[in-house]
């Protein structure tokens, strides 16, 4: 009787132990996971929101967003995980930009009768930081703790959520809609005398910006993930919409479409014309223009190969 006491005492000393060494291995694992499944492809679809010169209100500020500008935008991109929390990622971005006067509430913004359409293509590098981190493995909830909206039971959801920022270079090419119902390139005219008048530089379509924003990801098994983001683009220029100074003499135009292009704006309700000078004030060359990405995104997690490179 006292053998099998010794040995029933060591088997349970023998399994308390294998249970240890198998919880400690696994917390090990979910601790290294990550550095297998460093790379991340993504592809999205979502919308463009625009704020600028042109519809909206006279603040330039979110609440003069319009919702009628939204137009379609495609993200693909990738990321890499340099530490657990921290990703570097790369994105192309092709999308379309719009702004209407006619949509605006401010009675001189409506007066004016501006409107713009511009292609949009973007590359960008940003880091991420992931506030909430990834959960890797099969595991992926944790135990609650005490109030359900503790910081330990939020760290615990499945749901990754970070931020981001980043550099990008972006191409726009905007374009006015004419008195026939056509869409003309307004860089070429110059609507604002930039290749009359010798101090008014044409703007270079190729721009820098900086975009910044957050994000979560929610895991739909180990490869799979599907996010949203919602990303804003600080910019360094007031043109995307081809306004930002001061109008021109229309007399400087030749040609009748440029003319109207530069000064489309509606006749007052006593039938006067809507007649501009040299000086009066065009748009706002104070603020610079800005546009936001909201996307969902897919994102596919792939193994890293023994030599650090993607396993696909």
């Amino acid at each position: 009787m006292k053998r099998q006491a010794q040995m029933q005492l060591a088997l349970k000393l023998f399994l308390t132990l294998t249970t240890i060494l198998g919880v400690f291995h696994e917390t090990q694992a979910q601790r290294g996971a990550w550095k297998r499944q460093r790379y991340d492809a993504m592809g999205g679809l979502g919308f463009t929101t625009f704020l600028g010169d042109l519809g909206g209100g006279s603040e330039n500020s979110v609440s003069d967003l319009d919702i009628a500008t939204i137009r379609p935008v495609l993200v693909l991109g990738g990321r890499y995980k340099v530490l657990e929390p921290v990703a570097l990622g790369v994105s192309l971005s092709f999308g379309y930009l719009r702004g209407d006067d006619k949509w605006s509430e401010d009675p001189f913004r409506n007066q004016r009768n501006l409107s713009f359409r511009s292609p949009i293509i973007e590359f960008a590098t940003y880091g991420e930081y992931h506030i909430i981190k990834e959960k890797f493995g099969r595991r992926t909830t944790g135990k609650r703790i005490g109030s359900f909206f503790s910081w330990q039971n939020i760290q615990a959801l499945p749901i990754n959520t970070y931020v981001f920022a980043g550099v990008s270079f972006f191409w726009f090419n905007p374009q006015g809609l004419g008195p026939d119902g056509k869409w003309y390139k307004l860089h070429d005219i110059g609507t604002e005398g930039q290749y009359i008048i010798p101090t008014r530089k044409p703007y270079s379509r190729l721009q820098v910006g900086v975009p910044f924003g957050l994000g979560v990801r929610y895991p739909l098994n180990r490869k799979f993930s599907l996010g949203l983001e919602y990303g804003a683009r600080l910019t360094f220029t007031d043109y995307i919409d081809d306004v930002s100074k001061n109008y021109v003499d229309p007399n400087l135009f030749d040609d009748p479409i440029a003319r109207y292009l530069s000064n489309p704006g509606l006749p007052y309700e006593d039938g006067r014309l809507y007649v501009v000078g040299p000086n009066d004030r065009r748009g706002n060359a104070l603020n610079n223009d800005y546009f936001m990405f909201t996307v969902i995104t897919l994102s596919y997690k792939m193994r890293t190969g023994r030599g650090g490179l993607p396993k696909f």
